[in-house]
């Protein structure tokens, strides 16, 4: 019998953002269900790993964003799994791990188009629930080929990890982009002021 179902936003989270954090805490503030975990992608098949900080320092300013919440969670979940990470791969093991626990995909509708070309994409599409949240430019998807996918109102939010990085690089605030704690911290280490990527 199962016992909680757990929203997972996958993402590289280069760095976290408050977008990040209120589409996380508007799907954990469904009654469907219990929590939303960041899963944290040490490395997205489609993209670019040059910009990357390392991915312990990406999870600890996900830690730091969300230490206050009891609803969002950080998962590692992929760093202990073979490079690019692969939804599919991690959803098996999450599964293996946490049994009683149904899992739902939370996906921007930008990425749904290429979900036929992700790993394992006919099976990830029988075996899992996905909400589609809007996303910028996006139009309304047509899902009547795909019944475990739904449309789900959220928060229409045009926040960049790029954006902010730019900003960094660039000398100009991001304040209110990030969590006081996150801004702190990359502050702190100096991460995208020099084109320092950090060495944790």
């Amino acid at each position: 019998m199962f016992s909680r179902r757990i929203g997972l936003l996958f993402g590289s989270f280069n760095p976290v953002h408050t977008g990040h954090l209120i589409l996380a805490e508007h799907f954990a503030d469904r009654p469907d269900l219990d929590e939303v975990w960041l899963v944290v992608s040490p490395q997205n098949p489609f993209k670019s790993a040059s910009d990357l900080l390392p991915e312990t320092a990406r999870l600890h300013l996900a830690q730091l964003a969300v230490a206050a919440n009891t609803r969002i969670r950080v998962c590692d979940a992929e760093f202990a799994l073979p490079r690019p990470s692969y939804t599919s791969v991690t959803l098996a093991k999450l599964r293996q791990q946490h049994p009683s626990t149904v899992f739902v995909l939370l996906m921007g509708a930008d990425n749904l188009p290429g979900l036929p070309r992700w790993h394992e994409a006919a099976r990830l599409l029988a075996e899992t629930d996905i909400y589609v949240y809007p996303r910028p430019g996006s139009l309304n998807p047509d899902l009547s080929a795909l019944p475990r996918v739904q449309l789900a109102r959220a928060p229409l939010l045009d926040i960049s990890a790029t954006y902010i990085r730019e900003c960094l690089r660039s000398g100009r605030s991001i304040r209110y982009l990030v969590p006081d704690a996150v801004a702190a911290e990359i502050a702190r280490a100096g991460y995208w002021q020099s084109e320092n990527l950090g060495s944790q």
